[in-house]
């Protein structure tokens, strides 16, 4: 008997999954951590333009390791320097004049690794750029809302709540505070679809699942492979 519940998942190619066209310079610039919102910090932290011929660009790889710390410092360049008194932080600024996209948040979830096969949510089709929505005006004040329809590779999927949840951990550390999300099966995707969506949206049970140190392992095992 297979230990899969799915023997034959249908797979797209990791280079045929849904991507943004960056230059060669961002390309460099994103090294091992490659959201947008990454790059967007890195530019900051290192006070340059998208040359490529500046000589800090060596210092990628320390910068991902800035940017992987739970709490990094604020920072600003001479230039664009904000007053304590305004209330405002650097990333707010910034939040203001570049909205997140649907495929930022498809860049952000579609290389989490399914629990089951060894392939991520983008490979196998659950993560779709599609099927996301984003309502953001780019004002830092106001709430934005990120709508995900996940596909469930069978209809009768035991690890749907599961995969629902390495995605609300992962943009949860990903984006700031002020982004809400609802996480959603795709409509006739599966046959306990109302069932694992009030799952999926509980906060106690959330709150409740993300203390759990072995589910938590797991869902870490899951996010160990985002870019």
């Amino acid at each position: 008997m297979s230990d899969y519940l799915n023997d034959n998942p249908n797979v797209v190619e990791e280079n045929d999954l849904p991507s943004r066209k960056v230059s060669e310079d961002d390309q460099l610039l994103m090294g091992s951590v490659g959201s947008q919102t990454c790059l967007k910090k890195k530019r900051l932290l290192l006070k340059i333009d998208n040359s490529g011929q500046s000589s800090v660009q060596q210092a990628v790889e320390l910068l991902d390791k800035m940017l992987l710390l739970n709490s990094a410092p604020e920072l600003t360049s001479d230039e664009e320097s904000v007053e304590e008194t305004d209330g405002e932080s650097l990333e707010q600024t910034n939040e203001e004049w570049e909205p997140v996209d649907a495929q930022e948040i498809y860049d952000l979830t579609a290389h989490i690794s399914d629990p089951e096969h060894p392939l991520s949510l983008g490979q196998l089709s659950i993560v779709n750029l599609e099927d996301i929505e984003v309502h953001d005006d780019g004002d830092y004040n106001k709430m934005a809302e990120v709508i995900i329809r996940i596909t469930p590779t069978i209809t009768h999927c035991s690890l749907a709540t599961l995969i629902g949840l390495g995605i609300r951990v992962r943009l949860e550390r990903a984006l700031p505070p002020r982004y809400r999300f609802t996480i959603l099966l795709k409509k006739g995707s599966h046959t306990s679809e109302n069932q694992v969506n009030k799952q999926l949206n509980d906060k106690e049970r959330v709150a409740a699942a993300c203390e759990n140190e072995q589910l938590l392992g797991v869902v870490s095992k899951m996010l160990s492979t985002c870019k």
